[in-house]
Formats: structure tokens, C-alpha cells, sequence
């Protein structure tokens, strides 16, 4: 074709004037079939194509220490900068699976718009909703899709027209499908009033619906997944023509790719602590190979144009948020509350049940999101703790309810979920190898075994009170009083014995380490799991 060109050209040169301008359409002619040789070629050849994403990155937008640590780690600048370099290298995507704008409360006092300004900043290519992106109401999520510069997904949300079911990008010639799920168990992982009116379907029905579909549209399909890892490999298995999940929801530090049948699987734990790095090798619409591994993010090289936005936000909140109101003596761990019984999660239930006169507190461990350092502590480390808009309510129980309550907590213990329960003025031992349903074992109250038909009162949190986390006993034992009714958010009946809508939990807890100044709560004595 080249010599052709050139041979066409020099006899045109050979005329007289007249040849000039057929010269021109030509060598324009010649250029543009090259082009398309060599695009041709190129994509006949093999291209590689990186995927870099993160996931529950919760608002923590600072440099963090996690529980037990001295290490910094995170940092949304840090962690821009560091894409922007991994995106330099190779044609890439950037990706976010889900819980976003709602956690730290540098985002949560701006009802997640401090976040979405960071990521329109960083150009992400889509991002799936997760639950706590609900947190704030409908309202305010249709809020933030509409700022957002790039397309919010969840093919499996009906109800939320915003919501988009996939997307499909072009990337160095290779067609990408992106589609969106979120988890179907986020009506009671959210306040249920917050997702009043939607749906949420089947994720693995959802996908099977578009895969097909997608198929004929692109050369690679991924599921941007906000399900939890666990979650992730059933999809994989179940569902054939996934080339690659992106999880988010559980929280789960991969290291490097797992691998499910033809699916590849990946996470980059949580809070900016790392981002997730994937080059695919892809050869005639197939990946024929792939390197995956995570980027630990340091306070190392930063944006400074992100560092700008985080600063801007940080000055609104600084001045209130930066008083010291007491001192801890020791490490407060808010990052094992899923898994087991910790000094935060007694401090906070004692603080509850103190509140309301209860007989016994159970919170969800879910309700408490980070730890707190060990030495002076300030307003914004129980803001961070707990992020949540939770107010304290008590209603009344009976032992049998209660252990209905504490077997629905460590029914998946092996998963980590946010239902885990921490509890005050209550012992219980629990068999996490027994079959769920029949795991408690050993309740006692006040020092005495709890009895099935005596009513106790219970306090709580207003998200448990109305069955979040599928504590559908509290739930039940509410709406079973006559006269209950919801009035403005604000729940009433004979059940009820204590209700302070009006008054935060995380404002009971900074009022009471004011004013015991200094405080050293251990654990280790109200549950006891048993082999």
C-alpha cells in the first residue's frame, strides 16, 4: 500500500500544476488507509489494559492508623497522585465499587458532596452505588448522581431512575461493558426508610439478564460488584461470561487476583489504605492473561489539586471538630466490632443502656465504623466512630426474644457482617460451628440466666429498632404494640419505653467522656465463643 501511494504520487508530480490538489486528496487518502491498516493490525495483535479501582473508601479522605498500628496509611491525595502515575503507564480505567460519599464525617457533614468533588477531580470512569450511599435519603443520593461526572451504577435498583444498569467505555480499541449491582440485603444494611418505594433484585438474576446482551456490545464484561467477596465467588460461579468482578462491601484485602472458573476476582480493602492495579492482556476479544496486585497508599507524593479540595472541606470542620474532649488510656478497636467483642463496642453499649435505664443494651457492631487512638480524644475521632444520624431507643423484650435477637447477630459470624452484636449488661456464650439458629448458649442478666417469658428492656439504636441488619425481632416486637405509629421518623407505642430522637448517640458519648474526662474500658467478658 505504501509503495502504491508513492508511485501514485510521483506521477502526479510529474504533471503540470493541474496534479496539485489530486496530490493533496491523495496523500490524505493514503494517510487515512494506513491508519486504519495499523488500527486494524494493532487490534488484531494484543493489547494490554489497566483497571485501577477502590472501594469503600467511606469518606476517609486523611491519613489514618489502623488499630494496633503506628503506620500511616491511606490518604485520598496520596492515593490520586499515585493513579494518576499508574494511568500515565498504560490505558486504563478507574473504577469505584460503591460506599463512597457516607462514613467519615468529612464526608458525612456535607451529605457526601465533599466526595463526589474529589472524584469528579479524578476523572473515575463509573462507579457502583452502595448501601450506605442511601444513608442520607433518596433525595440527596439523586443529589450526588446528578454532580457526578461520571455514571452511577445499579442494574439491580429499581425505583432510582439516576441509577444507571451498566456503562460501556473504550479503551486502546478493546470495548468494556461496566455493569452495577449492589447488594439486595441493603433495605436492612440502610435505614429501611431511607429506600422506601425500591426495589433491590437478585444481582445474579440481574446479571444473567445483561450478559447476553452485553455480549454482542463488547469485547470484555465486568461486574462492578458492591455485594462483599463471599458474595462475589457464588456470582462466579453461577453466572457464566463474567470476565472480571470488582468487588467491593466486605471490605476484603486481595492481594493479587482470585480466580473462579473464567472470572477473575479482585478488592482493595477499604479507606484509600490501597488501590487495586489490573493489567489485562487481551487478544482477539479474549483476556489471555493478567497481573494484579495492590498499591499500599502512604503520605508520599500527593495531587495538589485534590489536596486543595480536601483542605477546603477540612477548614469548614476543623474548628469544632478539633476540641479535646478527654482522654482514652488505651486503644479503642472499632475495627474488629464484626468479628468479636471489643472495648469500644462496651463503651458505647454501656453508654446506651446508662442512658436509657435499661436492663441490657445489643447494638450492631456495623454501627461503629473506625477505632480511636489511644491519648486525647476529640470530637472528631466519635464523629468518625460513629458516623451514623443514630439516636437511642429501649423497648421491651422477652428473654426468649432476646436470644432470637443475639442468634440472628452471630448467625454469619464467619463473614464478618455489620450484625455482629455488641452488648451491655448481658454474658452469652456463643459455637460459631453450630448450625445459625442454634449458636447462643448460656445467656445471663444481671448475673442470673435470663428468663424466656420475662420482659426485659432492651436499648438500642433507632436503625436496629426499625429491623436494620434483619433484626426483624426488635421490628416485630415494636410494630406488635397497638397503638405503634411513626410519626416524622419518630416511633411511638407501648413497647417503647425510652426515645430520644431528638438527641444523637454520638452526642451521649461525647458528653460522657467529658465528663469523666479520662477513660480506660477493657473487653473480653460478655461474649465468649465456645469450640
Amino acid at each position: 500500500m505504501v509503495f502504491f501511494c508513492r508511485r501514485v504520487i510521483k506521477y502526479i508530480d510529474m504533471g503540470i500544476g493541474k496534479g496539485v490538489h489530486i496530490r493533496k486528496l491523495v496523500i490524505i487518502y493514503c494517510s487515512l488507509v494506513l491508519f486504519i491498516l495499523s488500527a486494524c493490525n494493532a487490534y488484531a495483535g494484543q493489547s494490554v489494559i489497566r483497571i485501577l479501582y477502590l472501594n469503600d473508601f467511606h469518606g476517609f479522605a486523611e491519613p489514618y492508623k489502623s488499630f494496633g498500628s503506628d503506620e500511616l496509611l491511606g490518604g485520598i491525595s496520596y492515593l490520586a497522585a499515585k493513579a494518576d502515575k499508574l494511568r500515565d503507564e498504560k490505558p486504563s480505567l478507574l473504577l469505584a465499587a460503591g460506599d463512597m460519599i457516607e462514613g467519615n464525617i468529612w464526608a458525612n457533614l456535607f451529605q457526601g458532596q465533599s466526595v463526589i468533588d474529589l472524584m469528579n477531580e479524578m476523572r473515575f470512569d463509573a462507579m457502583v452505588v452502595g448501601n450506605h450511599e442511601f444513608d442520607f435519603g433518596q433525595d440527596v443520593l439523586k443529589k450526588r448522581i446528578s454532580e457526578a461526572k461520571f455514571p452511577v451504577l445499579g442494574a439491580n435498583v429499581e425505583g432510582l431512575n439516576a441509577l444507571k444498569p451498566y456503562v460501556i467505555k473504550e479503551v486502546a480499541g478493546i470495548k468494556i461493558a461496566v455493569i452495577g449491582v449492589v447488594t439486595d440485603e441493603t433495605p436492612i444494611s440502610t435505614n429501611p426508610r431511607n429506600v422506601a418505594g425500591l426495589r433491590f433484585l437478585s444481582p445474579e438474576k440481574t446479571v444473567c439478564k445483561y450478559i447476553g446482551e452485553l455480549r454482542r456490545k463488547a469485547d470484555i464484561i465486568i461486574v462492578l460488584s458492591h455485594i462483599g467477596y463471599h458474595a462475589d465467588r457464588i456470582l462466579a460461579e453461577k453466572v457464566k461470561g463474567i470476565d472480571l468482578i470488582v468487588g467491593g462491601h466486605s471490605h476484603t484485602e486481595i492481594l493479587s487476583p482470585v480466580v473462579v472458573g473464567k472470572t477473575i476476582i479482585v478488592q482493595a480493602w477499604e479507606h484509600t489504605k490501597a488501590l487495586g492495579v489490573l493489567d489485562l492482556t487481551v487478544e482477539d476479544r479474549n483476556i489471555v492473561k493478567f497481573e494484579g496486585r495492590l498499591e499500599l497508599i502512604k503520605p508520599d507524593g500527593e495531587d495538589s489539586h485534590v489536596r486543595a479540595i480536601v483542605a477546603k472541606y477540612e477548614e469548614n470542620i476543623d474548628r469544632h471538630l478539633n476540641t479535646v474532649i478527654g482522654n482514652t488510656c488505651t486503644d479503642l478497636d472499632g475495627e474488629n466490632l464484626n468479628r468479636r467483642e471489643t472495648n469500644l463496642g462496651d463503651l458505647i453499649t454501656d453508654i446506651i443502656r446508662d442512658a436509657s435505664g435499661a436492663d441490657i443494651a445489643i447494638i450492631n457492631g456495623g454501627s461503629i465504623r473506625t477505632n480511636i487512638a489511644k491519648g486525647e480524644v476529640r470530637v472528631r475521632d466519635i464523629y468518625t466512630a460513629l458516623p451514623f444520624d443514630n439516636y437511642i431507643v429501649a423497648v421491651r423484650l422477652t428473654g426468649k426474644q432476646i436470644r432470637e435477637a443475639l442468634e440472628h447477630g452471630v448467625s454469619a459470624t464467619e463473614e464478618g457482617p455489620g450484625r455482629f452484636p455488641q452488648v451491655s449488661g448481658i454474658r452469652f456464650a456463643y459455637s460459631g460451628q453450630a448450625k445459625a439458629g442454634s449458636r447462643v448458649q448460656d445467656i445471663s442478666i444481671a448475673g442470673k440466666p435470663a428468663e424466656p417469658q420475662r420482659e426485659y428492656i432492651v436499648a438500642t439504636n433507632d436503625f436496629l429498632a426499625a429491623g436494620g441488619d434483619g433484626y426483624k425481632v426488635f421490628e416485630e416486637a415494636v410494630k406488635s404494640s397497638r397503638d405503634f405509629s411513626i410519626t416524622g421518623g419518630v416511633m411511638k407505642g407501648k413497647k417503647i419505653v425510652y426515645n430520644d430522637s431528638g438527641r444523637q448517640l454520638r452526642d451521649s458519648v461525647i458528653n460522657y467522656i467529658k465528663e469523666k474526662k479520662n477513660i480506660c474500658p477493657s473487653s473480653g467478658r460478655r461474649i465468649t465463643e465456645v469450640q
